[in-house]
């Protein structure tokens, strides 16, 4: 009997798994998926709100000390130190201040004579013709920009302030053309209120005494402003811009000839040599750089000499 020879079996094929079509109930439940956020990881630290700042430490006691030093002593150097734009009241001198900006206190100082006299009030100047501003104003430089800012701080002054200048840094530094720098001439000098001036002569100097390190003229107000009672602001301003106007200068301050020399950590950045340092000084007796036309009378006893009119030939600085 033969035995049928056993035939290999066929492999089995996987069948072909063929997709099903998505029903509504399972794109639901996709879409449901895709919807749902990702849940951050255990390792994620959460958002901690951001503390309040703190207040700033109070200043050494040495800097103090040394800061109101240079202060008596530059009282000493300049008892006559002053505003160096000339002005008879606040609106003068905030106009003042404003057309000093690029150019010398003299140069305006010998400007704003024939624009008062031709405009003595807010209102007046508020209804000038532009282009005859501009030509009085001519000699300070950048005479456009500053015929506008100059009426339309005195359009403010008559509209929302009744024609009289506001006497609150708030009000005064919504006039255009008008920053904090000066506001506080203003409150300083027409007011009595004390402030801080930092231009770039304070600027410069306080950080050459390391009274702070700060640059925005802000943080310097601030800073400066510890070391100080406010009674002392608007001189401390005054001595300050005095001294750099004169003696430390921005380029080759006169080390060589200055006063508070013995308490200037920066000391030795300019000549000191005391014969060279001498030719670099730039005294306001020799007519120059801030020389007002009506100067005060200690000013005047202390041997300072009024300023040119305009068109005369000034002095160096």
């Amino acid at each position: 009997m033969k035995v049928a020879a056993a035939t290999p079996a066929k492999k089995a094929t996987p069948a072909k798994a063929t997709p099903k079509k998505a029903t509504a109930t399972t794109r639901k439940s996709a879409a449901a998926k895709k919807a749902t956020p990702a849940k951050p990881p255990r390792s994620a630290k959460r958002a901690t709100p951001a503390k309040p700042p703190q207040k700033a430490p109070a200043p050494d006691t040495a800097l103090v000390r040394r800061a109101r030093r240079i202060n008596r002593e530059l009282a000493e150097v300049y008892p006559y130190a002053h505003p160096e734009l000339d002005f008879e009241n606040p609106f003068q001198l905030v106009v003042a201040t404003v057309l000093s900006a690029q150019t010398t206190d003299l140069r305006v100082n010998q400007t704003t004579p024939a624009l008062f006299a031709k405009y003595p009030t807010p209102e007046d100047l508020a209804a000038a013709n532009p282009e005859e501003v501009e030509e009085i104003l001519r000699p300070t430089g950048f005479f456009r920009a500053k015929t506008k800012s100059v009426i339309g701080l005195s359009k403010a002054l008559r509209d929302d302030f009744g024609g009289e200048v506001p006497g609150r840094l708030e009000d005064l530094v919504k006039l255009p053309g008008v920053g904090r720098k000066t506001a506080f001439v203003v409150l300083g000098n027409a007011f009595g209120r004390p402030g801080i001036t930092v231009d770039t002569h304070f600027q410069r100097l306080v950080r050459r005494w390391q009274w702070t390190a700060e640059t925005e003229p802000d943080k310097i107000e601030a800073a400066v402003g510890a070391l100080f009672p406010k009674s002392d602001w608007t001189m401390l301003s005054h001595h300050v811009i005095f001294h750099g106007r004169r003696i430390c200068h921005a380029r080759k301050p006169a080390c060589g000839a200055c006063p508070i020399a013995p308490l200037c950590p920066a000391y030795g950045e300019g000549e000191t040599d005391p014969e060279k340092a001498k030719k670099l000084l730039k005294y306001e007796k020799g007519g120059f750089p801030g020389q007002r036309l009506n100067p005060p009378q200690s000013y005047l006893d202390a041997g300072g000499i009024p300023a040119p009119p305009l068109g005369t030939p000034q002095g160096a600085g």
